[in-house]
């Protein structure tokens, strides 16, 4: 059973994910999936995949560019690594990804299905026609061109998929999710997003069931000269439908830097204000991993939040970028010895969790607790001040994006 979760509007980047920073993303997506299976179930992880916002923010905390098409392919492409080696522990194996591969998701899923006990080919045909839903029953413009399946052992499923538009530049994501389907060509969407593009075909709307009717009873009645007469008709009585009702809605802007508007900055400041009053006390109690600095916990607060926020929290993913950067320098380059940090410290309280000491994961999860108690009345710097003063310190945190390592004093440098 499954219907589609939401979508997203994106800008089309060009570009390749450099080596190291694809490597940190890959540790640190598999890490992170391992602390939300750990603390909240396997479904809950696909839950998540299948919501645009948080795949936008997870995405923008890893390193990605906050707002672009290009967080689709990195994303999915550093799970299917991080996972793979974790797929019997956690029972979640993801397939596909962009062009050829997208190609091969029905036989990787045959071969899933043969570890597993799953009915691979079964999947494999939900795979082709959840993309034939999106490109062919949803006419929007959009030509599909990645597909990503992530399966779990007890069969339930998320698809994540994009469409490019090369003359508007824009990309548009689809989640699909197995759950509450009834039909895959009535309604299985639980929303159709993004900025209006004109008319748009959609054949899976239940108020076009009369058209679906009709269409089979043209082609299995009427000749050609019957359908151009039934043609003529509909032209001549068309009228404007109904709006379709607005479900989860995921706009990116056009714009590279991130502007105080991308950001609910009252989150920031209750973040920021988590990582100073409940660091000190529980990092160097619990944590007791060395080297731990004041920077490594601001970001562990904000990945705390991918980890344990509810869905509402995600509405500004521009936020999330100001945890580890991006790597076009946007909002400021990837810290690398931060980011080096936080995997270091998530790996570490998994590990441990694991075996029973639930201490060091308990720390991370309360930095989100905290954040939240202090959303009110927390107070910081402003969303330029702050990225300021990332700028005029990257250097010393082993700054680094597609251009190089960032230089001491470069800050004033940034296109």
């Amino acid at each position: 059973m499954a219907r589609r979760a939401g979508s997203a509007d994106l800008p089309l980047h060009g570009g390749r994910v450099p080596p190291w920073l694809g490597e940190r993303m890959t540790r640190l997506g598999a890490v992170v999936s391992q602390a939300i299976v750990h603390h909240y179930g396997r479904d809950e992880l696909l839950r998540r995949l299948a919501h645009p916002f948080w795949f936008q923010s997870f995405g923008a905390v890893m390193g990605m560019d906050w707002h672009s098409s290009g967080i689709t392919t990195s994303v999915l492409g550093a799970l299917k690594r991080g996972l793979a080696p974790l797929s019997a522990e956690l029972g979640v194996h993801v397939c596909g990804g962009r062009g050829r591969s997208s190609r091969q998701t029905p036989a990787e899923l045959i071969g899933v299905g043969e570890r597993v006990g799953l009915d691979g080919a079964m999947l494999g045909q939900t795979s082709r026609l959840v993309a034939k839903v999106d490109s062919a029953a949803v006419q929007d413009g959009f030509d599909l061109y990645l597909h990503g399946f992530i399966v779990a052992d007890d069969g339930q499923w998320v698809v994540v998929q994009q469409g490019m538009n090369g003359d508007r530049k824009q990309a548009r994501r689809y989640h699909w999710r197995s759950q509450d389907l009834k039909s895959f060509v009535d309604a299985p969407h639980a929303a159709i997003e993004g900025r209006g593009q004109g008319k748009i075909v959609n054949l899976t709307d239940h108020r076009a069931e009369a058209s679906r009717v009709a269409q089979l009873d043209l082609l299995s009645n009427l000749g050609p000269d019957g359908v151009a007469r039934e043609a003529a008709k509909l032209a001549a009585a068309s009228a404007p439908a109904p709006a379709q009702a607005m479900l989860p809605h995921l706009i990116m802007p056009d714009h590279h830097d991130v502007r105080a508007e991308d950001v609910v900055t009252r989150r920031l400041h209750a973040a920021l204000a988590a990582a100073a009053e409940q660091g000190p006390k529980d990092f160097s109690d619990l944590l007791l991993v060395p080297g731990v600095g004041a920077r490594t916990v601001r970001t562990l607060a904000m990945v705390a939040e991918v980890v344990h926020g509810a869905p509402c929290r995600f509405s500004d993913p521009a936020r999330f970028s100001l945890a580890l950067g991006g790597k076009d320098r946007h909002p400021f380059p990837v810290p690398t010895k931060v980011y080096d940090e936080t995997i270091r410290v998530l790996k570490s309280a998994v590990e441990n969790a694991k075996l029973g000491r639930e201490e060091a994961l308990g720390a991370i999860q309360r930095l989100d607790e905290q954040a939240r108690r202090l959303e009110r009345q927390a107070e910081g710097p402003s969303v330029e001040a702050y990225i300021a003063e990332e700028r005029a310190l990257s250097h010393s945190y082993g700054g680094r994006s597609v251009f190089g390592w960032e230089a001491e004093g470069a800050a004033k440098n940034v296109s």
